[in-house]
């Protein structure tokens, strides 16, 4: 009597994550960068414009509704002229219009950044913003919309 050999179980398979990594880290570097590059030409091009057309000015950009039928100054108003004057590299108006619509730009450029240096060294870049940081951040953009709106918060109104 022989004995059959038993059969090996075939290797596992990475891991998900591990297994699509590769895959990104094979990919070409034009490929890699092309998602990032071009959300990049997007904001250049919106802030070039931006810069380019003065909100300061009537007539070319629409008025906030909240504001028109409110009076009441939202979390976004004067974003607009914060990005102009961010274009123009004037930093004190850009703070003075929105300060919060600042340190967004000043967030973005560094993730954009991140991403961009992730894709050149081949590893995939995934944004996991946990639940407790999104309640965390709609809780400031509400306080800081709030408290624009009064008078001791003057000087964060547009």
């Amino acid at each position: 009597m022989t004995a059959e050999p038993t059969p090996q179980p075939a290797p596992p398979a990475p891991p998900p994550r591990l297994a699509e990594a590769e895959e990104f880290r094979r990919r070409p570097l034009a490929r890699r960068l092309l998602a990032p590059l071009l959300t990049l030409a997007g904001a250049g091009a919106a802030f070039a414009y931006v810069g380019a057309v003065d909100p300061n000015e009537p007539g070319h950009y629409p008025v906030c509704p909240l504001l028109r039928f409110t009076g009441l100054y939202c979390p976004g108003c004067g974003g607009l002229r914060s990005a102009h004057a961010v274009a123009h590299g004037d930093l004190v108006t850009a703070l003075g219009a929105n300060a919060l619509a600042v340190a967004g730009y000043a967030v973005c450029a560094v993730l954009m950044a991140v991403w961009l240096v992730r894709a050149v060294r081949g590893t995939p870049t995934r944004l996991a913003v946990p639940p407790a940081w999104g309640g965390a951040l709609g809780a400031l953009t509400a306080l800081f919309a709030v408290v624009r709106n009064l008078p001791f918060g003057s000087a964060l109104a547009p």
